[in-house]
């Protein structure tokens, strides 16, 4: 686990500051990443793909509240009960038959939500090409999303740093104790399930070069 300090607002083209973060994870060790899981931002994607050349997995989350964003109030529980329940598919043949069967129910009365759903299925079920014991884990970032949580509570008890050193050392020693708790107390992801991840090699994976970046000049 790691964090680092930004100013401003990231704006969805802004790649740097992902991409900066990423290779100082690489350059203290991160090795052998199989699945990144975000929203959507522009940028990150951008850096996940260049920096660490991994797969992507769209947190389902995000996608489901921009998709409620789409439709009419009244319309929202019918969507979000017919694309929650593709998540929870037995395997990813019959997720990707859920999907498809939703996207033909929503295309006449949601037929942006039903085009966006199709577009988006690789990266929405990403997720079903690892151990079922990792499903609930991988397919949104809410676990991470409650760390963070914490971490803006406890900064706002505090109020004002003095400096980016100061909000480091906090947000370092919650990162920690979440970590030791994840490898104690409620091991995160159990031994055996990672096991059988580790002894299937990734061809897609090349740990050791960074995907140049495209020229935009």
């Amino acid at each position: 686990m790691a964090c680092s300090t930004s100013t401003g607002e990231l704006h969805d083209c802004v790649y740097a500051p992902f991409g900066e973060f990423l290779r100082g994870l690489r350059a203290r060790g991160l090795d052998g990443v199989r699945l990144c899981v975000s929203d959507a931002h522009a940028g990150l994607k951008q850096a996940i793909a260049q920096v660490l050349g991994c797969g992507w997995q769209r947190c389902t989350v995000h996608f489901l509240r921009d998709m409620l964003g789409h439709v009419a109030r009244a319309q929202q529980p019918l969507v979000s009960g017919a694309i929650r329940g593709i998540f929870t598919a037995a395997s990813a043949a019959e997720a990707q038959q859920r999907l498809a069967q939703v996207a033909d129910q929503l295309r006449l009365h949601a037929p942006k939500v039903a085009r966006l759903l199709e577009d988006a299925e690789a990266d929405l079920l990403a997720f079903y090409a690892f151990p079922s014991e990792h499903w609930s884990k991988l397919r949104s970032t809410n676990p991470l999303e409650r760390v963070n949580r914490e971490i803006g509570r406890r900064s706002d008890v505090v109020g004002i740093f003095p400096n980016d050193a100061a909000l480091l050392r906090l947000a370092g020693m919650l990162l920690l104790e979440q970590n030791d708790e994840w490898l104690v107390g409620r091991r995160y992801l159990s031994e055996t399930s990672m096991t059988l991840v580790l002894v299937t090699p990734d061809p897609a994976s090349n740990p050791h070069q960074e995907v140049p970046q495209l020229s935009t000049t």
